[in-house]
């Protein structure tokens, strides 16, 4: 069986008489939005989707960022991003940061109406003159055009900045409804290789709304309720490719 692929996982599955506080992380409300039936299998049933393969590129790129970010952090000096883009922060030190940082703890909080604990880790944070925090996220790709996060497919990256931003709200932070995505891009004009690939970096604001947060956690928490299998999404490509399957099988 391959290695990224577990056709059924024992741990952290939703026990519907069960007291004990739910750990949900940021990326399976997500996949709550964007098929229950996918997010029952996998919370309620313990069938997760294939995975892909790891992209090791993206987190180079991720880890680099942050040690470049961590070098002005301990200085409390802005990132030459920040003044190119006339941002005024600078990277917000605190001693649980690399927990938050930290994609298996991250920032948390017991959401009690559907006795939930929601998390998610996060790339980083700046802290303006007003004490107020901006959560920043990196995103690495290769493209031709001008990267932007209008795609509609994008409104998961927005979704998870406003997660970002509601936990740390809910955590009694100062936040600000501003953050950052700091997107790198792959340029392939060069004449060759030469053992290194050039990125454009771009900072690009966005101001989030959590309003559906909460009502999306209580749907979410009455899906994995309920003991019926709920209806796939309509354009959900794991369900409609089991459903194939079946009629040919």
């Amino acid at each position: 069986m391959s290695k990224y692929y577990n056709s059924k996982r024992k741990n952290n599955i939703f026990e519907p008489e069960s007291k004990e506080p739910f750990k949900l992380s940021r990326s399976r409300l997500e996949l709550f939005l964007e098929c229950p039936r996918c997010f029952y299998l996998d919370r309620r049933l313990g069938i997760e989707r294939p995975g892909g393969f790891p992209f090791s590129l993206n987190n180079a790129v991720d880890l680099l960022l942050k040690k470049e970010f961590d070098a002005h952090r301990v200085k409390g000096l802005r990132h030459p991003l920040m003044e190119k883009y006339n941002i005024e922060a600078v990277p917000f030190e605190h001693e649980d940061l690399k927990k938050w940082q930290n994609t298996k703890v991250g920032i948390q909080f017991l959401y009690k109406p559907a006795n939930f604990i929601v998390f998610g880790g996060i790339d980083d944070i700046w802290i303006n003159s007003n004490k107020e925090l901006h959560i920043v996220d990196y995103k690495a790709t290769s493209k031709t055009s001008e990267v932007t996060i209008d795609e509609d497919w994008q409104i998961s990256y927005k979704r998870q900045m406003e997660i970002y931003q509601w936990l740390f709200k809910m955590n009694n932070f100062k936040v600000s409804d501003i953050g950052y995505f700091v997107y790198c891009n792959g340029r392939t004009d060069r004449e060759a290789f030469d053992k290194k690939i050039e990125f454009d970096i771009k900072v690009i604001p966005y101001k989030g709304n959590s309003s559906w947060i909460e009502k999306a956690l209580k749907d979410a928490y009455l899906c994995l309720k309920n003991n019926v299998l709920p209806e796939p999404s309509d354009d959900c490509d794991f369900c409609s490719y089991r459903e194939e399957a079946a009629k040919m099988e």
